[in-house]
């Protein structure tokens, strides 16, 4: 683990930073998170998450990194693992054995997980391959959406016909069935032949079945601006600025935040009324989430940037407003880190903290985030660049496992016990933590690296 120097925390402290002041810091934290990239997370994961048996990637590790018994595979953990190491092969050409992974996870997604009878991407499957016994065989579009993610990175990376070739399988196969002709947008739950489904009076309430969701969208949107950086098709380009539109315009709320779900024409999914036991008993469903609000922020403003959307104020304007949102009622001012609940209770016009643990992927989102608003307002209120640092911080002490490798699971400020937890399993792999110290290490080295800039507003 690399540490500030004396002189540099002392320089951290200061505020405003002097140009030159703040240069040394951004390169000190840039080394800090390169070593860890390199030494405390890829090391770890490739090539033990490789599966020489069966294809694909080993899903689950326990704390110390040694396979866990059950190694089920999912799409959105495969994909994921597909999407790290295209990039990762990118960056280091020099280790060989990362292309022959990213091939090892694409032949798993084409020959295991796509339907050859249904079409789409099949949700959970056993490490062999199969539909485990009793599955139903249901599709979503968000694993749907990581497999198109995945496979756009590597085809990025390898320009292999057949990568791109799935990846527009994918997109036409959400065109047929998840797509809303109607209210637009994407239905989340899916039958194994692509029938979205549907809620019934028999439909326990605190089931998701039949909403719409913000999750979903955002990460439909997320793959859709990678594929079209290497498919320039008017119909990427269309579903991808509505996506961006309707999470702008519709799912974020007035104050700043998402809803979670939402029905088919987009009325909010909300038990605000209910009183304190049934918003208690239905929090997955209705709650302030301020780690998918710093997400969302960053994955807006890049989707803009990439389709080359002119004088679009709007969005970073919103998207502004989240990570400001997130950061007066989600932000722990004493240690850094985002909450991982917050909920507007009737009669109070702040939200309340209902949830104050902080699961990983919101910390890694969330430095990115926070790092990118920096660079755009250096001169804002909310001194960005200060959050920023106390974010690595609170990440350097509290997340990541500097003797056995990658993060914990949530901040051992709250969650001590995650220590012994598992490092991997089939909703954690190194996506978030990788695309954030990676993002943020070019960035702090040049911060032209994303050039989100050129979209920002003087007014």
């Amino acid at each position: 683990m690399i540490q500030l120097a004396p002189i540099l925390v002392a320089l951290l402290l200061l505020s405003p930073f002097s140009a030159s002041a703040q240069e040394a810091v951004r390169q000190t934290i840039a080394d800090e998170m390169a070593y860890s990239i390199k030494q405390e997370m890829i090391n770890h994961w490739y090539p033990k998450a490789y599966d020489t048996e069966f294809g694909g990637y080993l899903s689950s590790f326990e704390y110390d990194f040694s396979l866990s018994e059950n190694q089920h595979k999912m799409i959105v953990s495969q994909a994921r693992h597909l999407w790290t190491l295209s990039k990762i092969r990118d960056r280091f050409p020099e280790v060989r054995h990362y292309e022959a992974g990213a091939k090892m996870g694409f032949e798993f997604l084409r020959d295991k997980f796509w339907d050859a009878e249904y079409g789409g991407f099949h949700t959970l499957l056993t490490r062999e391959g199969a539909l485990p016994e009793g599955s139903a065989g249901e599709k979503t579009a968000y694993g749907n959406a990581f497999g198109i993610y995945g496979l756009a990175a590597h085809y990025k990376g390898t320009g292999d016909p057949e990568a791109l070739s799935l990846a527009k399988k994918a997109f036409y196969w959400l065109e047929d069935h998840s797509y809303d002709p109607v209210h637009g947008g994407y239905f989340q739950n899916l039958s194994r032949d692509g029938a979205p489904l549907v809620r019934s009076a028999e439909t326990p309430s605190t089931s998701t079945i039949g909403y719409k969701d913000q999750n979903s969208s955002i990460h439909l949107l997320e793959a859709f601006t990678e594929l079209y950086q290497v498919w320039d098709d008017p119909l990427v380009k269309k579903r991808t600025e509505a996506l961006l539109k309707l999470i702008r315009d519709t799912i974020v709320q007035e104050q700043g935040y998402l809803q979670l779900f939402l029905e088919a024409d987009w009325t909010p999914v909300s038990f605000r009324d209910q009183g304190r036991e049934a918003i208690e008993k239905h929090h997955a469903i209705d709650h302030v989430s301020y780690g998918h609000d710093v997400e969302t922020a960053y994955l807006m403003m890049e989707a803009s940037h990439v389709l080359g959307l002119e004088n679009d104020y709007k969005t970073w304007e919103i998207g502004k407003k989240m990570v400001d949102h997130a950061l007066t009622f989600g932000w722990d001012e004493a240690r850094g880190g985002f909450f991982d609940g917050g909920y507007y209770f009737p009669g109070r016009e702040t939200p309340e903290t209902v949830k104050d643990t902080k699961n990983w992927w919101a910390q890694a989102e969330g430095l990115n985030t926070l790092l990118i608003m920096a660079d755009l307002y250096p001169d804002d209120p909310h001194h960005y660049f200060e959050k920023f640092r106390k974010q690595w911080d609170y990440i350097q002490k509290y997340l990541i496992d500097h003797e056995y490798g990658e993060w914990y699971s949530g901040g051992l400020d709250k969650q001590p016990d995650l220590k012994s937890g598992k490092k991997g399993h089939i909703w954690k792999t190194a996506y978030h933590n990788f695309r954030s110290l990676n993002n943020c290490e070019l960035k702090l080295r040049d911060p032209s690296h994303l050039s989100l800039t050129i979209k920002k507003s003087d007014n």
